[in-house]
């Protein structure tokens, strides 16, 4: 089957990704608003180096899947006709595969330490759409069934491409609520504030990426009602982009040093980024 010839969606993106920065900045300038923190030199410098190393190490990430979705695709008897019809389709199967991959990287510690980089910002703005990881290496397993189901690797690329670009829009403090039908069915503003969020019951919801309706099928789903404070539950408090990169990592190392069981290792890696090894027992009559 040919290459399909299809635009790089993030590629032509990039400038107006950066005419809308600017200008949301601007308007923080010219309409402040007490309730939402806008921008900081500093906060957006790191973002801005976050997203522009992200562009070099994905090339460099990226040739393992490529490798490996192209032997899938070579040998798997199935081929999805490339059609925009069909487009739409893997579309929607790439954001369903994207809800599973992104909710894992919540909940699973060793794929945190790199998806946790999006979240280290105390800030909320278009600038932190762009605070991409510099270790986007295990994501693509996420997407080896479709693959497999015969979609072909450049329309995969396309649509998380496409997703990848949505998502851009939603980190703003700008835009309130939008019509209800809206916030029913698709990922919005709102719904991406909670997702940043730090507090309580905000924590670990809002995973979808262009349709907010995996969170509402999958249990996952929580509506803006308190405001929202960003950033991790404990912040790093550094503008160091290697820091940030790689600070989740380096936490991971010293905990694995520091088990005293394979069970407490694998638990350190595969477990929560909260996770913690059960208190050993008391003795039977201690304390008495």
């Amino acid at each position: 089957m040919p290459v399909p010839d299809l635009p790089d969606v993030v590629l032509w993106s990039i400038p107006a990704f950066i005419l809308l920065t600017l200008l949301e900045a601007i308007s923080y300038r010219l309409h402040p608003d007490d309730d939402e923190l806008g921008y900081a030199a500093k906060d957006t410098a790191t973002s801005l180096s976050m997203g522009l190393g992200s562009l070099g190490f994905d090339l460099l990430w990226g040739i393992v899947p490529a490798l490996a979705y192209s032997a899938i695709n070579l040998v798997t008897p199935l081929h999805v006709p490339i059609t925009w019809q069909w487009v739409l389709v893997c579309l929607l199967a790439q954001d369903f595969f994207y809800y599973w991959s992104h909710r894992s990287h919540h909940v699973i510690r060793v794929l945190w330490a790199s998806h946790v980089v999006h979240h280290s910002s105390r800030r909320f703005n278009l600038s932190t759409a762009l605070r991409q990881p510099w270790t986007g290496f295990t994501s693509w397993l996420f997407y080896l069934p479709m693959i497999a189901l015969g979609v072909h690797p450049a329309v995969l690329a396309f649509c998380s491409s496409v997703n990848l670009v949505y998502q851009f829009w939603i980190h703003t403090e700008r835009i309130d609520k939008l019509p209800r039908p809206l916030e029913f069915l698709l990922n919005t503003p709102s719904h991406h504030r909670v997702h940043h969020a730090s507090q309580g019951g905000y924590l670990d919801r809002n995973f979808g990426g262009i349709l907010i309706v995996w969170d509402r099928l999958f249990g996952s789903f929580a509506p803006e009602i308190e405001r929202p404070v960003y950033g991790l539950t404990k912040n790093i408090g550094t503008y160091n982009p290697l820091r940030v990169a790689f600070h989740e990592y380096a936490s991971i190392g010293r905990d694995l040093r520091a088990a005293r069981t394979w069970r407490e290792r694998l638990g350190r890696i595969f477990g929560g980024p909260g996770w913690e090894p059960a208190a050993p027992a008391e003795s039977e009559g201690a304390g008495k």
